[in-house]
């Protein structure tokens, strides 16, 4: 019968090299603060909570996000990806954060203007 622990799960993140992954693979066995898989999950939350209809986007601006006590904050999980960026070496923090900016430019997209009127029709 084997010992052997399987091996912890590789990070699968969309335009990092395998360098990269590695590096993240090493901080989420050795850093406190990670477990393996963490930041996977992060940038997954974050993409998903940018692409999330505005509306949604300004409740939570609003009245913050009701659903916290139950479900992953993707507030935090963006500020875990600062900190993930500030352990890697620079080239790979590079990656990374060309990954994470194509999420922020999603979310720092300005909207257009509200109008009153859709119909255009002058109103008294």
């Amino acid at each position: 019968m084997s010992h052997h622990r399987p091996p912890a799960a590789r990070p699968v993140i969309d335009g990092l090299s395998s360098r990269a992954l590695s590096e993240i693979a090493s901080l989420e066995r050795t850093r406190n603060y990670l477990q393996p898989g963490d930041v996977t999950a992060a940038v997954r939350l974050w993409k998903d909570y940018v692409h999330r209809p505005e509306r949604d986007l300004w409740h939570d601006y609003e009245w913050g996000n009701v659903h916290a006590y139950c479900c992953p904050d993707p507030l935090e999980a963006r500020s875990l990806l600062d900190t993930v960026m500030q352990a890697l070496t620079p080239r790979s923090a590079r990656e990374l954060r060309r990954v994470i900016s194509r999420s922020d430019a999603v979310r720092n997209r300005r909207s257009p203007p509200y109008d009153p009127d859709p119909g255009g029709r002058a109103t008294r």
